[in-house]
């Protein structure tokens, strides 16, 4: 279900003629141009998407006189149609009008042009219908890497993002990050509109990133491509020293990299999450180094094998 107010301000549509309902049975991401239902073609029909009216459509409506037109129109809106967008700022039929009020549907006007509110229409909706999550924790933007940190409060996720900042990333959401998913694969991190561009630093409160830093240190989104869990430094505990092994944490059915970072004074935390950042750049690229180092040493035994059995 898609809340009508929304639609109207995320896609900046006219409304034309208003539903009673203040919602909209959407389920689906795409959209129908009904130019094949106005000829009268109806299999395989998908009346549960938005309809978008554009020149094409609109062109063959005026083309019939009002009586075809009604005939036209009348099997298609007996439909149980969502809604019906008309592009270009053009006009509806008065017929369709007519007929939109008669049965409920609403109708709404955009100025942009049909393949371009189309697109606008498919990402809009893929981004309201993805399953979403809430997760505590904080997402930055490291050399174009989304870095989402978690850890117990007051483990200092905050404290490295504001040094990530202050070194010139971007802060994308502090303390509660929304997770939808856009893909299969891709997840997409935000703050919640009442919190955004703010941060909470123990001792001193309530700091504002993008008025103290400027706006180019703040981003509304970014996808996920990393999680590091920040835990306090347990020393009966073995940490990963060589990154041969790449752990997964599974975020809404996707499978995201995942490393444990321990914290102790003394740790530059914001470079160490640098380094992760950069470092899985490279594995995007096809080069690890831990890799690279275990073929060298298996490279170097296998000849010093070689040359002892030469010598026996």
């Amino acid at each position: 279900m898609i809340k009508t107010a929304d639609f109207v301000k995320a896609l900046n549509l006219e409304v034309l003629n208003a539903s009673s309902r203040d919602e909209m049975d959407i389920n689906s991401t795409d959209i129908n141009r009904p130019g094949m239902q106005f000829c009268g073609y109806y299999e395989y029909f998908a009346y549960e998407r938005p309809q978008v009216i554009g020149k094409v459509e609109m062109t063959y409506l005026e083309a019939l006189d009002a009586e075809k037109r009604h005939a036209a129109l009348e099997p298609y809106m007996r439909y149980k149609l969502p809604c019906i967008v008309v592009c270009w700022g053009m006009i509806p039929p008065k017929e369709l009008m007519a007929l939109a009020k008669e049965h409920d549907v609403p109708v709404f006007q955009s100025n942009a042009k049909t393949t371009k509110f189309s697109l606008q229409l498919i990402m809009y909706l893929s981004r309201s219908l993805a399953p979403h999550v809430t997760r505590h924790g904080v997402l930055v933007d490291v050399y174009g890497v989304g870095v989402l940190l978690t850890g117990e409060s007051g483990v200092g996720k905050s404290e490295a993002a504001l040094e990530l900042v202050k070194r010139g990333h971007q802060l994308v959401a502090d303390d509660v990050v929304d997770i939808c998913r856009v893909a299969d694969d891709r997840l997409i991190g935000e703050a919640p509109e009442m919190v955004r561009h703010f941060m909470e630093i123990r001792g001193i409160g309530i700091i504002d990133i993008r008025a103290m830093y400027g706006v180019g240190s703040v981003i509304v989104s970014k996808s996920i491509d990393m999680v590091i869990h920040m835990e306090k430094w347990d020393q009966s505990k073995e940490y990963d020293r060589l990154g041969l092994t790449e752990e997964t944490v599974t975020i809404l059915g996707v499978k995201v990299p995942y490393q444990i970072m321990p914290v102790r004074p003394g740790r530059n935390l914001a470079i160490i999450i640098e380094v992760a950042s950069r470092n899985m750049s490279l594995k995007r690229l096809g080069y690890s180094a831990a890799h690279e180092l275990d073929r060298r040493l298996n490279e170097m035994i296998a000849q010093n094998q070689s040359k002892e059995e030469a010598q026996s």
